[in-house]
């Protein structure tokens, strides 16, 4: 919603001071223009990525238009879940652990987090970890190196689609004046015309790089950065997870260990150290936070 309402400010903005001094908007409307700044751009993007980036950047595009799912709400839910598992595996062992990250969907604990349980990649991220936890063969540093290399590779994952994003609108200008230039170039080969029409293919050709500067900087640059912020967020739940595993590997009392976790958050979705001791107390006692939701 919020990508639709900057593409409006923009439009409205750019055509709405042209507007101003007088301009008309008829003379903006150049196909050709498009058609040459819009193929050499989808062509360059052809040419730039492989087989995998190409279809990863096509998926990532729907998700631009999602609004973002990581919350306050959900953290929460991840810090109990996870102050459950660490709880559990302190009172009966951490063997007690594997019927819930063998089948996270039969798991009592697990579906009492549904938004969690429909995250699939988070589920993996944390059930792979707590299966080398239980098996006892790894210590501490080496499950952080390796948790560590797990999300410098989504990272890099994410990266890609950002960056092709930031290569067409890198381009886009240049080849606004591709255009522009192939216009002047027309126009100077009809210089037998009168000057009237002369100035007016002139004008044309100036829309290509008017064009190709606003395509660049007003829509499609501006996507690869919400790309890296989408990123940034899924990081940011797996750095979470991460401290919280490992201060629990540590020693520390699953309290303390959600506690880690908390202060690892972003400060707009990190809930207070009361907010999250009361969900934690909540957490429990699920009985009770589900009596305390109905009502």
């Amino acid at each position: 919603m919020l990508i639709l309402l900057g593409y409006i400010v923009v439009v409205a903005s750019v055509l709405g001071g042209y507007m101003m001094v007088g301009g008309h908007l008829g003379a903006l409307y150049q196909p050709s223009e498009l058609l040459i700044i819009g193929g050499a751009a989808i062509g360059a993007f052809l040419v730039g990525n492989n087989g995998k980036s190409i279809k990863k950047t096509l998926k990532a595009l729907p998700k631009l238009m999602r609004g973002s799912k990581y919350n306050k709400a959900l953290y929460m839910d991840l810090m109990a879940l996870l102050y459950r598992l660490m709880a559990k595996s302190r009172q009966q062992g951490m063997l007690s652990l594997e019927r819930d990250i063998e089948d996270p969907a039969q798991s009592e604990i697990f579906a009492n987090y549904p938004r969690i349980l429909a995250d699939k990649q988070l589920v993996d991220f944390i059930t792979d970890y707590l299966r080398l936890m239980v098996s006892g063969n790894m210590n501490a540093f080496e499950i952080e190196a390796l948790m560590d290399e797990e999300i410098e590779t989504y990272e890099h994952e994410c990266e890609v689609p950002a960056q092709s994003l930031s290569a067409i609108g890198d381009g886009l200008p240049a080849f606004g004046i591709v255009a522009a230039v192939m216009g002047v170039v027309h126009a100077l080969a009809s210089a037998d015309r009168p000057a009237a029409e002369l100035g007016a293919l002139v004008a044309h050709a100036m829309v290509g790089t008017f064009l190709g500067i606003l395509l660049a900087y007003g829509f499609i640059s501006p996507l690869a950065s919400v790309l890296r912020q989408k990123c940034s967020e899924t990081t940011k739940m797996m750095q979470c997870i991460k401290v919280t595993l490992l201060s629990s590997l540590n020693g520390y009392a699953p309290q303390i260990a959600v506690e880690f976790g908390r202060k690892t958050l972003y400060s707009t979705e990190r809930p207070s150290f009361s907010e999250l001791e009361e969900h934690v107390r909540n957490a429990k006692n699920p009985a009770k936070q589900t009596s305390d939701e109905n009502a």
